[in-house]
């Protein structure tokens, strides 16, 4: 009897110890990818104190918040090839150390090089974070239902980190300064490095999943360049025999990655995918979507704290709107879904987007911040629609054996947007900032037309189609 109830005891104390690090690696998991998305939006709101300190026009800027996201876009298929191979738990804590020690640059940065150069070390810890963090959720919740309700908790804390970015830097940066907006990374990463090495599972690993290298020399030299080529197009005119270069060098960089993916046995991405036709319209919609949204977002940053001269801090209070209509969409989005279809709510979203943006046209120094607002959570409720269903469209174009690398390469298509979106709307700015904003939303109201044509090629079909 005594064995017995010792040994149901101990049965019950093992249950306990395994739901404590379930909970623990759901919290550095989660924090994980909250600290990955809040990089993505902080930074805008620190450009002008950043600039301000460390010199630099708008091309310098613009190269703080592209050199990130260029770094996240280029390196996260190949993250999640790797945590195939060698353990996602590996590559996890990896990414932690590598965002780390690019947080800790950025922070300690002398000088703009220095920062730009922290900046893309922490987009490849980022590109490792995102991939393993949720590998490593997926194998510590073996039940279905358990681990549905954990990826929410993990993609919850991603969308509210994205959404408060600006209002987070711009408190730091009103009384701590902007380095700290770098500062704050530093014991949410160790966090996550420690719970991680001491709660979390490895996963299963495939010696069979290969590397492409070739494919990734190939992407970072597409993404630099093109970004490259855009950025100084703006600053020495489109003519300019190194932007011409670029463009021609990016253009052929491109169309060997296109060729070297179609070949390579294990390709960091399967062009296969692109058969799929929701898969092809989701996945540009999205790229359009990312162009977009963090283009408008950058040049307002510059438009509020330049133009019309709002501090950091309300220049954050200035984007809360925006961000909570993003939030409160994001949620409202599968209802709408499942009740209109994905085509209607793209369409219908986009005209919506397209209509407050182009309502913003004659915005100047003197536009009062109330005749604008509401315009801003019209965009904002417009893309938290759009995001989450073209996601969901995406992920019901494959099997389910192949529905982590259709969600990575969503992820690489809306990263390179962004980063694509700071460079060409950042262009414009080269020598009237009020003027360049002008041209800005007319680019973001065409964009919303191409979204909303994208979105009439949408039909729904059945999970596993392609």
């Amino acid at each position: 009897m005594e064995s017995g109830e010792a040994a149901r005891e101990g049965t019950t104390g093992s249950a306990a110890i395994g739901q404590a690090r379930r909970r623990w690696t759901l919290a550095a998991t989660s924090v994980g990818f909250a600290v990955v998305q809040l990089d993505v939006s902080v930074v805008n709101v620190a450009i002008k104190p950043i600039g301000d300190e460390l010199g630099g026009g708008v091309a310098a800027l613009q190269w703080i918040v592209s050199a990130y996201t260029i770094a996240f876009a280029a390196f996260i298929l190949s993250a999640g090839a790797l945590g195939d191979r060698i353990g996602a738990k590996r590559v996890l804590i990896g990414g932690f150390v590598l965002f780390t020690i690019g947080s800790l640059g950025c922070a300690l940065a002398p000088s703009l090089g220095l920062l730009i150069a922290s900046r893309c070390t922490q987009g490849i810890g980022a590109a490792a974070l995102v991939p393993s963090s949720l590998s490593v959720l997926s194998h510590t919740y073996t039940d279905a239902r358990a681990r549905a309700g954990a990826v929410g908790i993990w993609a919850l804390g991603g969308s509210a980190a994205l959404s408060g970015g600006p209002l987070v830097g711009g408190v730091l940066i009103q009384s701590l300064g902007w380095r700290w907006i770098f500062y704050i990374n530093l014991p949410v990463a160790l966090f996550g490095i420690v719970v991680v090495a001491l709660s979390a599972r490895e996963t299963t690993r495939s010696s069979a999943r290969r590397l492409d290298a070739t494919g990734q020399v190939l992407a970072v030299a597409t993404l630099g360049v093109l970004a490259a080529a855009i950025i100084e197009g703006g600053q020495r005119g489109f003519a300019d025999p190194f932007v011409v270069a670029a463009m021609v060098v990016a253009l052929c960089s491109g169309a060997a990655f296109v060729l070297v993916e179609r070949r390579v046995r294990h390709p960091m991405l399967p062009m296969q995918l692109f058969r799929s036709h929701a898969f092809r319209w989701s996945v540009t919609i999205g790229l359009f979507v990312n162009i977009g949204f963090y283009g408008f977002i950058f040049v307002l940053s510059l438009f509020f704290q330049r133009v019309q001269h709002a501090s950091a801090l309300l220049t954050g209070l200035y984007f809360l709107p925006i961000t909570l209509a993003v939030m409160l969409t994001n949620v409202a989005a599968a209802r709408l879904h499942k009740r209109f279809g994905a085509r209607a709510c793209v369409v219908a979203s986009a005209l919506l987007v397209a209509l407050c943006t182009g309502a913003l046209l004659f915005v100047d120094q003197g536009t009062d911040y109330a005749a604008i607002v509401v315009q801003l959570v019209g965009v904002g409720a417009g893309i938290g629609v759009i995001v989450p269903i073209i996601t969901s469209t995406v992920l019901s174009s494959v099997g389910a054996e192949r529905s982590g690398i259709a969600s990575a390469t969503l992820n690489t298509a809306r990263q390179t947007g962004s980063a694509l979106g700071v460079a060409i709307y950042g262009s414009q700015l080269g020598r009237s900032l009020a003027g360049g904003v002008r041209v800005d939303v007319m680019i973001t109201v065409a964009l919303a037309v191409l979204i909303l044509l994208c979105g009439t090629r949408l039909r729904e079909q059945p999970v596993g189609h392609a």
